[in-house]
Parts: C-alpha cells; structure tokens; sequence
C-alpha cells in the first residue's frame, strides 16, 4: 500500500483523479456518502437523494466505471456497495477536512453534508 514516502507516479494521479471526478457532482458524492453505511438498492438511494431513477442509473454506473462501487445480486435486486472497505473511512476523513475548514458549511436547514 502507498505511503506518504512512496513516490507519486502517473498511476496514483489517475487513481486520485477519478475519486475527484467521483466527488464533483453532489449526486455522486451523495451515493459514496450513503454507501459509507451500507449498501443499497439504486431506487432507494434515487428517493433518498431526490433524482430519478434515470439519473440514478447513470450516476451508478459512472462510478462503477471510476471503480468505485460494485454491484451484487439479493434475489430480484441489485445491491450497491462500495468496492473497498478502505473508501468508507476516507470519504469520512474527507468530510471531517471539510467541517474543519469550513464548520458553517453544514449549519442550517440548506446542510448538504450528509
């Protein structure tokens, strides 16, 4: 596993790239937050989040496509989880940056950190 001591290469830019691009639409962001918990089915998280099940499908598969969430079958559903056990406490230090950086930015009934 990389540490900070270990040099950066073209691998872990991209790596690095695609969880930013992960995190640039706050649907994505809402998804990877959700699934820090446990996993969900793509209709819950599309009523959870407010979108649509179109824009859910296509947000799903985007971050599939980054790598970052798998599908599993439960019977008749499909279960979305994350792919690392490593992604849900990083995701968590990240919003922990944030509130410390910006601690108002969660104040209010307009809070979108979830």
């Amino acid at each position: 596993m990389p540490t900070a001591e270990t040099t950066v290469t073209t691998t872990h830019t991209a790596a690095l790239a695609r969880l930013g691009y992960a995190l640039s639409d706050a649907t994505r962001t809402g998804i990877l937050l959700a699934l820090r918990k446990s996993p969900a089915r793509p209709s819950d998280l599309a009523d959870a989040l407010g979108v649509s099940r179109q824009v859910m499908s296509n947000q799903l598969a985007c971050l599939r496509g980054c790598g970052l969430v798998d599908a599993t079958r439960d019977g008749r559903h499909t279960l979305y989880v994350l792919t690392d056990p490593h992604l849900a406490p990083a995701l968590g230090e990240l919003l922990d940056v944030v509130l410390h950086i910006d601690p108002d930015c969660c104040s209010g009934d307009g809070c979108t950190c979830s």
